[in-house]
């Protein structure tokens, strides 16, 4: 028996949730859902009304948006060590916010070419790309990990953010940005979750094609 279901699609940020997962190391069920399909039905709206991945359930506990998710799942699993100790809390919650505020808006803004202008700065809540970016350098090029030298599941949800910008290029290939990916992409966790995904990416691209 499960003791968590995860619905995600493997071309979404659902990756990042499945990552935790395996990171926590917790027997899991996956409910994989199509775009402008099973997303969209009453079933699973019930769960999440966006009609968006990824979601989990806990025993009957509904959590959506993946910084939640994250922070949900180690607080909910603490043997996993995954959760912010006293001194680690402040940068814990820190940067796991600024990754889900700041920088996620900077980045999707950039990658579909909205510019602030300056006046407009004040009004949104990252002020502009390269300020976003100079701060993101800062804080990873200050310890190994998001917290100090110990990784959190803060690493999982900014880790993942810094991972596809390089990937997609929507943030500059700064050596803080490498190192930072380098210490994460051979993660056991993270290539098992990484390889369960690109399975199951092949194998609903396989089914959409024989459908077509």
């Amino acid at each position: 028996m499960a003791d968590v279901i995860l619905y995600t699609n493997p071309m979404s940020r659902g990756r990042i949730a499945r990552w935790m997962l395996e990171e926590v190391g917790v027997a899991y069920g996956v409910e994989m859902l199509a775009f402008g399909g099973t997303m969209k039905d009453a079933g699973y709206l019930g769960v999440n009304p966006m009609g968006k991945v990824p979601s989990i359930v806990h025993d009957g506990r509904i959590v959506t948006e993946c910084a939640a998710i994250c922070a949900y799942m180690a607080d909910a699993f603490p043997s996993a060590g995954l959760a912010p100790t006293d001194a680690e809390r402040a940068d814990y919650y820190r940067w796991m916010f600024f990754a889900a505020g700041p920088l996620e808006q900077a980045l999707v803004n950039r990658s579909l070419g909205v510019v602030p202008t300056a006046q407009q700065e004040m009004m949104v809540g990252y002020g502009n790309y390269d300020h976003v970016v100079a701060t993101l350098e800062r804080a990873v090029a200050a310890h190994p990990y998001i917290t100090g030298d110990r990784f959190t599941a803060a690493d999982v949800y900014v880790g993942s953010h810094v991972m596809w910008g390089l990937q997609f290029a929507s943030l500059p290939k700064l050596d803080a940005f490498v190192a930072y990916v380098d210490r994460l992409a051979d993660r056991p966790a993270h290539v098992r979750a990484s390889t369960l995904d690109d399975a199951a990416m092949a194998e609903m691209k396989a089914e959409a094609e024989a459908a077509a």
